[in-house]
Parts: C-alpha cells; sequence; structure tokens
C-alpha cells in the first residue's frame, strides 16, 4: 500500500510520511472490506487497556505492518507485558512466532517491556472471543500538594533543574550543567543530584518535602529504563542508582520523596498553570518525554513513552540511536532531531561539540537572522503536527503545552505555528490547542510542578 506524502512538506526531510496519514489511508482503503480486531495491553498492576480497530479481510501483508505498528505505539505508549489479540490466527502467529522472534528491534522491545520494567516475559497471546480479558483501568492522583519547605529537581541530559519554595514562595530556582549519559561512575550522578537538591535546600529553613522530574521509566521511586544512566555498567545501575532515592530520603530523615517521570510532570505542570485537564504534555529536550493528564485530572498507568512510538512510516526512516527503529519520536522531537536536521540545513559544527551545545549555536544563528536555521524549525513544526494527529487517535487531547529546550526561543514559535498549520489544513476536525509556557515557565516549569508531587 502506497504511503502519502504530507500536504505541507518539511523542508529539510521530503521523504517524511506521517504515520496519522497512513492510518487515515488505510482506513479508506479497506472501507466496505474490512474486519474488526481487539487488542488488550495488560500491565503488572492489573490495568487492562482494551483497542478495537479495523483491518483489511484479505490482505495479509498490510495487515502485519499496521498491525506490527499498532502493537509498537500501544507497549511505549500504554506499556504492559502481556498483548491480547483477538484477530485472525495466522496474523497473531505471523506477529509474534517471526516478527516478535526474529526482529532485534522487536527483541528490544520485549526485552525492555518485559524483565526490565514489569519483570515478567512479555508475550503475545492469540485471544480469540470469549477469552479476550476486560478492560480494568486505574488512575493516580497526582502532585497538587501545597505548603511546606519543598525541594525538587528536574532531571535532563544536559542540566538538572533545581527549586526550592515555602509555603508557595519561591526561594531558589537555577540551573545546573552536567552530561550524565558518557559517565561509567556512580559516583558522578550521586555528586551532581545531590549537589542540586543540597543547593536549593540552602535556601530554606528546613526541606519537609523532595519531588524529583525525570527522563526514564521509574516504579517506587527506582529507575527501570532509563537513557541518563546508559555509560553505567549494570551492577553499578542496579547498586547505586536505583537504590538512590531511597538513600536521599534516610538521608533526609525520611520526608516524602516522589520520583515522577519527566513528562507526566510536563503535563502536570500545564494542568496546574492553566488550571484545565485532558493535557498532553510533552518536551523536546534531549530525548522527547510526554505525560498525560485525564479529563478528571488524574494520571493513568500508561507509560507515555513517546520517544519510541513511532510517527513516520517511511522504512527509511532514521533508526532510534538506542532502540534502532525508524521513525521514533525520538528522531523527529527532540534535540537529536535539530542535530539530524544541521546537514540538510547546510549547517556544520566540530564532531567534538555536543548536542546541547550545537542547540544553541542553532539558537544563537536563528535569534541573528540566520535563514537556514528557520528551515530546520520549520520541518520539525511539520513533524509536529502530524505527530499530534496521530496521538490523538489514541489520546483525548483539549490542550497540548510543549516545553524543553528545543522550544525555547523564536524557533519555539515557529514550530507551533507550523503545526497549527498541519492540523488547520489536514485535520481540520481535531480541536487541539497547543501552547507555549512563557520563557521562565519553559525553563523551570517541570522543576515548579515536581515540588508539588509529595504529599507532606
Amino acid at each position: 500500500m502506497e504511503l502519502i506524502a504530507p500536504s505541507i512538506t518539511p523542508s529539510l526531510d521530503p521523504d517524511f510520511r506521517p504515520s496519522a496519514l497512513a492510518w487515515r489511508a488505510f482506513a479508506q482503503h479497506i472501507e466496505g472490506n474490512s474486519q474488526p480486531v481487539r487488542i488488550a495491553i495488560e500491565q503488572g498492576d492489573g490495568s487492562i487497556y482494551v483497542f478495537c480497530r479495523n483491518i483489511c479481510r484479505d490482505d495479509i501483508a498490510v495487515n502485519l505492518r499496521f498491525l506490527e505498528r499498532e502493537v509498537k505505539f500501544l507497549l511505549w505508549a500504554v506499556g504492559g507485558f502481556r498483548i491480547h489479540i483477538d484477530a485472525p490466527e495466522d496474523l497473531v502467529s505471523l506477529l509474534r512466532n517471526y516478527i516478535y522472534r526474529y526482529d532485534a528491534n522487536r527483541l528490544f522491545d520485549l526485552e525492555v517491556m518485559g524483565p526490565t520494567i514489569y519483570g515478567h516475559p512479555c508475550e503475545i497471546v492469540y485471544a480469540p472471543g470469549a477469552s479476550f480479558p476486560l478492560a480494568s483501568h486505574v488512575t493516580l492522583p497526582l502532585g497538587r500538594h501545597a505548603g511546606g519547605c519543598r525541594v525538587s529537581i528536574d532531571k535532563g541530559a544536559s542540566d538538572i533543574k533545581a527549586y526550592a519554595e515555602q509555603d508557595g514562595v519561591t526561594t531558589f530556582s537555577g540551573e545546573f550543567k552536567w552530561d550524565p549519559k558518557p559517565q561509567t561512575d556512580p559516583s558522578y550522578h550521586n555528586k551532581h543530584i545531590r549537589n542540586a537538591i543540597a543547593t536549593a535546600a540552602a535556601t530554606l529553613p528546613r526541606v519537609d518535602a523532595i519531588g524529583v522530574s525525570s527522563a526514564g521509566v521509574y516504579i517506587a521511586n527506582e529507575p527501570r529504563v532509563a537513557s541518563l544512566f546508559r555509560g553505567l555498567s549494570r551492577h553499578d545501575f542496579e547498586n547505586e542508582i536505583v537504590p538512590m532515592y531511597h538513600r536521599i530520603q534516610e538521608e533526609y530523615g525520611g520526608i516524602p520523596v516522589v520520583v515522577a517521570n519527566d513528562g507526566s510532570v510536563s503535563a502536570l505542570a500545564g494542568s496546574m498553570s492553566l488550571n484545565r485537564n485532558r493535557v498532553l504534555g510533552l518536551a523536546f529536550g534531549s530525548s522527547l518525554a510526554a505525560g498525560y493528564v485525564d479529563g478528571a485530572g488524574n494520571i493513568t498507568t500508561w507509560l507515555d513513552e513517546l520517544a519510541f512510538v513511532p510517527i513516520d512510516m517511511n522504512p527509511l526512516a532514521p533508526p532510534d540511536e538506542w532502540s534502532n527503529d525508524r521513525g521514533c519520536g525520538v528522531q523527529y522531537l527532540s534535540q537529536q532531531a535539530v542535530n539530524r536536521l544541521l546537514k540538510p540545513a547546510g549547517l556544520e559544527f566540530p564532531e567534538n561539540m555536543g548536542v546541547p551545545e550545537r542547540l544553541e549555536q542553532v539558537q544563537a544563528l536563528h535569534k541573528n537572522g540566520d535563514p537556514r536555521t528557520g528551515k530546520i524549525y520549520q520541518t520539525i513544526g511539520v513533524y509536529f503536527g502530524y505527530a499530534l494527529a496521530h496521538y490523538a487517535n489514541y489520546y483525548d487531547i483539549g490542550t497540548v503545552l510543549v516545553m524543553g529546550r528545543v522550544t525555547t526561543g523564536q524557533g519555539g514559535d515557529i514550530i507551533l505555528e507550523v503545526a497549527n498549520e498541519v492540523l488547520a489544513k489536514d485535520f481540520p476536525h481535531l480541536s487541539i490547542e497547543v501552547r507555549l509556557p512563557d520563557e521562565a515557565s519553559r525553563r523551570v516549569g517541570q522543576a515548579a510542578a515536581a515540588a508539588s508531587l509529595p504529599q507532606i
């Protein structure tokens, strides 16, 4: 089946083939010749999320491609260790016994979603008819607590933002540069994280609670998957990093400590600042972080790891540096996207210059009127618009709040302008408000929201 080119072409990526358009074309292609399928994602706490889709009655090759991308999306957006599928048995068998057994990228998904996060082998189960499980959802109240002396940090790949407040009055807000990914000594992480907390805490008479916003998957204040620590050995990660926040809690007298994914905190920040729900929060930083606040003001047990969710159906799309899968969000909506688009834009920087520093150079050039940088932001804006349309197939979105270093400065305005143009032209039925916070909130808003995570 032919993939659809976007009506608004990204200046630096003419081969981009949005998943949103592919799915819409697929639905039109099978109209009058479709059959329903059901997919259930089972999580470790008993939550089961059910999704109903339609596939073609007689084109197994096209069905397999779209079903594989659907399962990939659900694994990383929802998260779970068992996938129940009510679909033709031969299709499920191909997915389970061929793609998820011999494709190295899918083996990565199985390992991370199984033993790494949920502590169970990850499996695909053929579940026809009555054997298909019923939906069972769990929601979690998150944050919005106030009062007392609170400290928080927001850990990214290039800096740690620290924040402190006493009874709602800010006493500290600052940033600390660091470069955690290549570090092989866990003491580097411990030193920088403790220093950020201690510096903020020094502005308070006492510390009543600590909130932490961090990239990665955290369960019970312990990291399960986190690219910030990828340079460490498994032994050092499990013995020094996994228990780190438990130790910090003990050092501060057992006060409440809550660690949450930075995407969830981004959504929380948006929901709190705008006083509204149905908020998808996105952080275009070293990676793509996401979180969602539902209509009741809660988060679900979804992982919202949209960095690994495919938004480009082109089989030759750029690969993700970690999973090596193609077309995933991190290569389109993060600092990595800016870095990837430098060469097509005609920009060259020293090979030893880090990705965050390259972004800073792009922002400086753009501020000085360099026309090449505008093409980078236009391209990311196109990516963003089509990505939002695809996300809307899974999330009930009223408002999108975008944060992160990529959106800092005038480039962020271009990204939003182009994304809104895409939505208006190709998806006029969607009613989504896309917003950037003000400049100060853009850089420290997540740290401030993280301070409200613990209940004193």
